[in-house]
């Protein structure tokens, strides 16, 4: 029964990290319909909706503290506001093949982050992983696609890596929250700073945008691609870490670039040269090396996209 319960939780992390690669895949068809700010916008709204449930106190939770108040707002403008602008412009300039292969130095630079801010120690086992996770990135910035066509988009590569950082830092943040507050909460808070900061953004650009002529299909990927963001990943990762520890649990977030990748090849119609196929192995083999059995890798649990 114990060990049946193990590979369930297994099944959930596993579903988790491929989430996440299928929408940050997917969000590439929905900048093509909706500019950037009005889709962050709509994301928060609708998920804002979906937990309006999960924003109350529970029984015995202690209120939030002016210092809990403080790190819910950075971990929202860093880890939702920042973090959702850059990524949708960054994939709206480059392949889904790039972003997963950009998204997937998250945890090397959790752990550069976490040296710096909160002076973890970085195991050469981690400091291979970074090595790899640079070299993907460059490999897949200068790097022609299969096609014949020019290399990613420098900025949207940059951009890209803008949102690593914004969700590294979130992460770090994260980890000085007291743990008084249930991840649920959390989340929906998260969501809500998230949804008040890019509101102006998102009017305005709402003012002169034709709802109309958005298909069903669109308004489909749109409520998958905001429930899936902000609270389904979040269910399912923090189900998973019940029976898993954190230290191991980091190995899944190799799925995401994999399920990036699959959206791209699969629905996108995109190809692999060489060069992207090595970015790709790099990124894979850096993800793997800095989070398999390393000690410190919990901080990976609190992320809300996660």
């Amino acid at each position: 029964m114990q060990s049946r319960a193990l590979w369930v939780s297994y099944l959930c992390l596993a579903s988790s990290m491929a989430l996440v690669g299928s929408y940050v895949g997917f969000s590439k068809l929905l900048v093509l319909v909706f500019p950037v700010f009005l889709l962050a916008w709509l994301r928060f709204g609708i998920a804002a909706v979906a937990m309006a449930g999960w924003v109350k106190r529970t029984p015995g939770e202690a209120p939030l503290s002016p210092h809990d108040r403080t790190l819910l707002f950075f971990e929202s403008f860093f880890g939702n506001f920042l973090f959702s602008i850059c990524m949708l412009y960054g994939v709206s300039m480059t392949s889904a093949l790039a972003a997963g292969v950009i998204m997937a130095a998250i945890p090397a630079v959790v752990a550069v982050m976490s040296w710096a801010a909160l002076r973890e120690r970085i195991t050469g086992r981690v400091l291979a992983g970074i090595a790899c996770a640079v070299g993907g990135i460059a490999l897949v910035s200068f790097t022609k696609h299969a096609d014949g066509a020019a290399p990613s988009s420098l900025l949207g590569n940059v951009l890209l890596f803008c949102a690593v950082l914004c969700e590294a830092s979130y992460v770090v943040i994260g980890k000085k929250l007291t743990g008084q507050v249930s991840a649920k909460r959390i989340s929906a808070l998260v969501n809500l700073w998230g949804l008040l900061l890019v509101t102006p953004f998102g009017l305005w650009q709402a003012w002169r945008f034709d709802f109309g002529a958005v298909s069903v299909g669109s308004w489909w990927l749109l409520l998958f691609y905001s429930l899936a963001a902000s609270m389904v990943t979040v269910w399912l990762w923090m189900t998973g870490l019940k029976q898993v520890p954190a230290s191991s649990s980091g190995v899944f977030t190799v799925l995401l670039p994999v399920s990036a990748a699959l959206v791209g090849v699969l629905f996108l119609g995109e190809r692999f040269s060489a060069g992207q196929a090595g970015a790709f192995a790099l990124a894979l083999l850096g993800v793997v090396l800095a989070t398999w059995q390393s000690s410190g890798r919990g901080q990976l649990a609190p992320v809300s996209k996660f």
